[in-house]
């Protein structure tokens, strides 16, 4: 096995546990969100977390899909890509706290 092709199947593990992390979060803040008054905005910001969540899903079925040259190319050049993955996680967070409190 190259290196490229380690790093590559690890960044489909990291995505695919972020993914998993963020479709835990959203289901706790639907269960919430199920269980209290929900404010307009707050079944707004649901929605729009759950869109992210989804573009987010299908960038990783667009990274299972590269071939490792394709892969290596454009992935390995960009800096910060999990930035978005925590950005999301960390709004759905929020979205959980506001429910518990």
């Amino acid at each position: 096995m190259t290196d490229t092709y380690q790093l590559a199947e690890q960044s489909v593990r990291v995505y695919s546990s972020r993914l998993k992390h963020i479709d835990e979060l959203l289901a706790d803040a639907r269960d919430k969100a199920g269980k209290s008054r929900t404010s307009p905005e707050t079944v707004t910001e649901l929605g729009d977390l759950s869109r992210q969540r989804d573009t987010l899903a299908s960038r990783l079925d667009e990274l299972k899909l590269k071939s490792l040259d394709d892969w290596q190319s454009e992935e390995i050049e960009k800096a910060g890509p999990l930035a978005v993955w925590d950005a999301v996680a960390q709004q759905i967070e929020k979205l959980v706290e506001r429910f518990e409190r």
